[in-house]
């Protein structure tokens, strides 16, 4: 209480100590509801200023934490509805085979685990459905992308964070009556979309480092056959703001065979962790400095013994992993 009135009174280090607590978590929020990491840090900084400027509206009716969930919530519902939110894509830099289809979801980035480390003790509420590694993954959000944003605000607060309908009704605004019916509508889309490969293995273990092993000697190399061997028979690549997906052993086969006509060796890939997932900086030769220049970063997802996702992100996400645009 003490520490809540200094705030009030108009010290800013007295806030920053209520509200440090919860910034990781409201990030991970926003970068939930808008699949971008730097679009979840401006939200995230809007959040906290708005809550600066109107802690003395703060009544207690709810706990800060749920009162900062609405600031934030609200925050990204407005960005999502905001016709200049656009992704801007980008040309294909090299003639790529004929995709599969054209993906929905271009405004996409990773996150990186080392942000998870961020995150608070605060457990979900009892009402959560989903676990926290597959809520993070790059598969979850990228379905979250796809609802309406209503929806979206609605699954996250209901079946992630586990808040019940009368409070996600508060946080939104809406009747309980809105928010059962938005849910409904949301898990069905979700369910739809929902994988029914295995589980991953555990992380850092012995079965997830063979397989990356096996993964990364053949990426570099650029063995195709091999790759194909390592994935799924559904395979999914993807390459945001591209909307080009490749979908299935077949097209995957294609997608790979033009990748490496197209830029040869990989030199070094430097691993990272993004979404809870195996991710690497994919760095290659300048035949004219004869250093490694980054090219890329790339997130796969695993299902039992087999990569059932690879997806490749431009080098603007790099500064987020510590990843250097030159190596020696």
């Amino acid at each position: 209480m003490e520490l809540f009135q200094r705030a009030c009174a108009g010290d800013r280090d007295a806030f920053s100590a209520l509200v440090e607590p919860h910034r990781g978590e409201l990030r991970v929020h926003c970068y939930r509801m808008l699949g971008s990491l730097q679009d979840a840090e401006d939200a995230l900084q809007e959040t906290l200023l708005a809550a600066w400027l109107g802690l003395d509206g703060f009544e207690g009716r709810s706990s800060l934490r749920t009162w900062l969930y609405r600031i934030a919530t609200n925050r990204c519902l407005n960005l999502l509805r905001s016709a200049s939110r656009q992704p801007v894509t980008a040309p294909a830099s090299a003639p790529l085979p004929e995709p599969s289809r054209l993906g929905e979801v271009l405004w996409l980035q990773p996150y990186p685990d080392v942000l998870l480390d961020e995150l608070s003790d605060q457990a979900p509420g009892p009402e959560a459905r989903y676990e926290s590694r597959e809520a993070i993954s790059l598969a979850f959000v990228t379905a979250v992308q796809l609802l309406p944003p209503n929806q979206r605000a609605v699954l996250l607060l209901r079946d992630v964070l586990g808040y019940r309908a009368s409070e996600t009704a508060e946080v939104l605004g809406l009747t309980e009556d809105a928010v059962t019916s938005a849910l409904k509508r949301a898990r069905a889309t979700m369910n739809a979309t929902r994988s029914l490969n295995p589980p991953p293995p555990p992380l850092g273990g012995p079965e997830e480092r063979a397989l990356l092993d096996r993964f990364v000697t053949a990426f570099t190399e650029l063995d195709v056959d091999t790759l194909i061997a390592l994935m799924t028979d559904d395979i999914w690549v993807r390459m945001p703001p591209l909307p080009f997906e490749y979908r299935g052993s077949a097209d995957g086969h294609r997608f790979f065979s033009a990748i490496s006509a197209l830029l040869g060796r990989i030199d070094r890939m430097v691993p990272v962790r993004a979404n809870g997932q195996p991710a690497w900086g994919e760095y290659m030769r300048d035949h004219v400095t004869g250093g490694l220049h980054l090219a890329g970063v790339i997130v796969v997802g695993l299902a039992g013994d087999r990569i059932c996702e690879f997806t490749r992100f431009e080098t603007a996400v790099a500064p987020y992993f510590g990843l250097p645009r030159t190596l020696d």
